[in-house]
């Protein structure tokens, strides 16, 4: 149903991806695409991270959500890039998550656009709804949700899967009011069957 979904962030190197990724926590990616041109244009590099004072930061992103942690996040993670890896964003899953404001979907998104990496699932807010309302685990929390989506997607589905679910879920499957007769998978879909009964 979604064969050319893909990643909705723009970026052209690791580093806009992971700072995008930041960013795009609890706000959409179309405000986040809205702010990043300004911001890369003036922080190239982790180094130009590092080095942009909290309100320069702030000022740069002050549209997004959070702006304030966030800045702090970004200034770290350039600090952290700068000193630990060179300036380069790493592909390990510890070293990612050991870098300011960088959670697992951040890691996991991070690791399987950039370096293929298809060891983990990106679990977002619309990864959660729609797979506890195909029932395919019965968790809210996100690391959990993981662990039960793993065993269900093939190595080589997992870095389109977040992908195809956000995709479904922006068209259909609303969190508010999801549009069940028009939706592809209402004849799997646990959450349909109970609702039209």
């Amino acid at each position: 149903m979604y064969a050319d979904a893909r990643c909705s962030l723009d970026w052209t190197t690791p580093l806009e991806l992971l700072v995008a990724t930041v960013l795009s926590a609890q706000c959409t990616d179309a405000r986040v695409n809205q702010v990043t041109p300004a911001l890369f244009a003036r922080c190239r590099s982790a180094a130009d991270d590092a080095a942009a004072t909290p309100d320069e930061m702030e000022q740069a992103i002050r549209s997004v959500n959070f702006f304030r942690n966030k800045a702090r996040s970004l200034i770290g993670i350039g600090r952290a890039l700068e000193e630990r890896d060179g300036g380069q964003v790493p592909g390990e899953m510890d070293a990612l998550l050991a870098l300011p404001g960088v959670g697992r979907k951040t890691a996991n998104l991070v690791r399987g656009v950039v370096f293929g990496a298809t060891e983990g699932v990106v679990v977002d807010t619309h990864v959660t709804r729609i797979s506890r309302r195909l029932q395919l685990t019965r968790h809210e929390d996100p690391d959990r949700i993981e662990r039960d989506l793993l065993p269900l997607i093939a190595p080589e589905g997992r870095i389109v899967f977040t992908d195809r679910v956000i995709a479904h879920g922006r068209s259909v499957c609303d969190a508010r009011k999801p549009l069940c007769a028009a939706c592809g998978l209402s004849d799997l879909c646990p959450s349909y069957a109970r609702a039209a009964a």
